[in-house]
């Protein structure tokens, strides 16, 4: 009890190390002397005197009784460290009257008494070694070692408690932080960059795709920026198609819309641990990409996370948010009129989208693109275009004979494309494979500029959402529900055009019974032009009955809560659909 009257003006954290210092003291000797005597004639002198020489000759009697020795004074050191911890937290994130630190504080001064019992027990022991040692006297040390041990364990828990509610409030001073930077108007992009990616000097933060090499964010300074945020799931469609663009806007590096930079931010699950599984798939993405990247995902921060999450609603789709040379967002995600424009969106605000739009209308070229090279080059030479889809293989045959019988008969040239349908799987691989060994018509080579077709026309129709655009005040929109009807539809489906002017479409029954049907209407075609003979019969075999569905991903955006039905102008029931498609 004199070691606890000498320490009790002092807090518990210093009771427990000046008692440690003390015990240390003599412990030192002991060991220090032991060490020397052989060699130091005044460490000999020492030794003969506290009779250590006897100690150290029965050494190997003595074994056990080191070794439970040894084991509680670590077990001491351990809880003491422990008790300085719980004193040095912060307290700008924990105070004293946090719950989680008056839990674990309230089992402090059972840590100190036991901490100090054990340091009178151990010099007790150190001074009794000059005696023959008892297996009682062992067990003793090992019971109490015992005892410090599992108090450091739980003394370690509530550590752990604490540390996890100092992270949360640091976590939330980051994100609040965050939000506070993008608030206010920089000079450059730099505090911006620094605080999405890496804050610190210490490491090179980006990986340059290119030169396969690292990179300070100095290279993205007074830059337009377009942040790639995905997870590890990015699909081999997304990042190849993003790839074609990214060549093709570096080809020409002088010109406006080439003036960016594209960084990939891989954000991970930090709840699972990081894995060697996940380690390659990180790295088998950062080196298909061309394009800046964060070195490792783990430099990003949580509040960073946590803001691309709540922000900008990331959500395993990937985003493509765009910030201007002084950091600025001007578009939380561009990855639409990306898959819409390309680059020639640049730079990618919402004015220039609006602007595009206005210069739009509905068209072969709008609604194919550069899918395929060979669209332009028949739209060039005037020919007539048949798009088609589906994945019924006995219409597909029966429509494409039919639609060449019909050309033939008419006297055109028709090329026909088949564009398969939304997600392709391997379905539509095989219907690819055989429309081509029938010669049935053109297919596209690759599924990627499939998926593409179809992720271009719900790019088209989140961006018309995006700008408050309905079937009900809008034609383009009009035309894209259409199409994104087919595709929900189970029968095939058809867009006949001629160049830019002429358009028309249909379901697969019903323009096949079109074609079927062409002497009734074969002397309009050779009066009014083909596809405005077959866009009047088309019309004359409407019906009221119908039942069309509009089917979009879940992610692609925010979804209004009424869509009304490009057909009949009536709004559409909403359900929910869950699709596991293995095919």
């Amino acid at each position: 009890m004199s070691i606890f009257n000498i320490v009790s003006s002092y807090s518990w954290d210093a009771k427990v190390v000046l008692a440690l210092a003390a015990f240390a003291v003599n412990y030192g000797e002991f060991w220090l002397v032991s060490q020397l005597y052989l060699t130091n004639p005044l460490a000999k002198a020492v030794a003969l005197l506290k009779q250590l020489p006897d100690i150290l000759e029965r050494a190997d009697a003595l074994k056990t009784r080191f070794e439970a020795l040894s084991n509680l004074i670590r077990a001491m050191m351990e809880v003491a460290k422990c008790i300085v911890e719980f004193k040095e937290l912060p307290s700008q994130y924990i105070s004293h009257d946090t719950p989680e630190l008056l839990t674990a504080t309230a089992h402090i001064p059972t840590a100190v008494y036991w901490t100090i019992r054990s340091i009178v027990a151990c010099a007790t022991q150190i001074i009794g070694l000059m005696y023959i040692a008892s297996t009682t006297e062992a067990w003793e040390l090992s019971s109490m070692a015992h005892k410090v041990t599992n108090i450091h364990s739980h003394l370690m828990k509530q550590l752990t408690v604490c540390y996890q509610h100092i992270d949360e409030k640091r976590h939330i001073e980051a994100y609040q932080a965050l939000i506070r930077l993008f608030e206010i108007v920089h000079i450059d992009n730099m505090k911006i960059l620094r605080a999405l990616i890496y804050a610190k000097d210490d490491q090179l933060p980006l990986f340059d795709g290119n030169t396969k090499r690292r990179a300070s964010l100095d290279v993205l300074r007074r830059k337009n920026v377009l942040l790639l945020i995905s997870d590890l799931e990015l699909s081999h469609e997304e990042l190849s198609m993003l790839e074609q663009m990214y060549h093709e806007a570096r080809q020409h590096p002088t010109r406006l819309e080439s003036q960016y930079e594209v960084v990939w931010m891989p954000v991970v699950d930090r709840s699972t641990p990081w894995n060697e599984e996940k380690q390659k798939a990180f790295e088998r993405l950062q080196g298909m990409m061309p394009w800046y990247s964060v070195y490792h995902p783990s430099l990003i921060d949580l509040a960073v996370i946590r803001y691309t999450k709540e922000v900008w609603h990331f959500n395993k789709k990937p985003l493509l948010v765009v910030l201007d040379p002084q950091g600025k967002v001007v578009n939380p995600n561009a990855l639409h009129m990306m898959w819409i424009w390309g680059s020639l969106a640049f730079p990618f605000t919402s004015a220039r989208e609006e602007a595009l739009w206005k210069e739009e209308s509905w068209r072969l070229e709008l609604l194919a693109d550069a899918i395929d090279p060979v669209i332009l080059s028949w739209i060039a030479q005037g020919k007539f275009i048949c798009l088609y889809g589906g994945e019924d293989m006995d219409w597909i045959r029966k429509f494409t004979t039919t639609a060449q019988a019909v050309a033939r008969a008419a006297g055109i040239t028709m090329e026909m494309l088949y564009v398969g349908k939304s997600s392709p799987k391997e379905k539509v691989r095989k219907n690819n494979v055989m429309v081509q060994s029938e010669s049935l018509s053109h297919v596209l080579p690759d599924l990627t500029l499939i998926w593409f077709f179809w992720v271009r026309l719900e790019s088209m129709w989140h961006s018309k959402v995006q700008h408050n655009r309905t079937v009900e005040n809008d034609a383009i929109m009009q035309e894209i529900v259409t199409m994104l009807s087919f595709d929900g539809s189970e029968q095939g489906w058809a867009v006949v055009s001629r160049a830019s002017a002429e358009m028309t479409k249909a379901k697969g029954e019903t323009i096949l019974k079109s074609f079927m049907e062409f002497d009734e209407w074969k002397e309009l075609a050779q009066e009014k032009g083909f596809v405005p003979a077959l866009n009047d019969y088309l019309l004359g075999l409407h019906t009221p009955h119908h039942c069309n569905r509009l089917i979009l991903p879940g992610s692609t955006g925010s979804i209004p809560d009424r869509v009304v039905c490009a057909e009949c102008g009536r709004p559409m029931e909403k359900f929910i659909m869950y699709r596991c498609c293995t095919d």
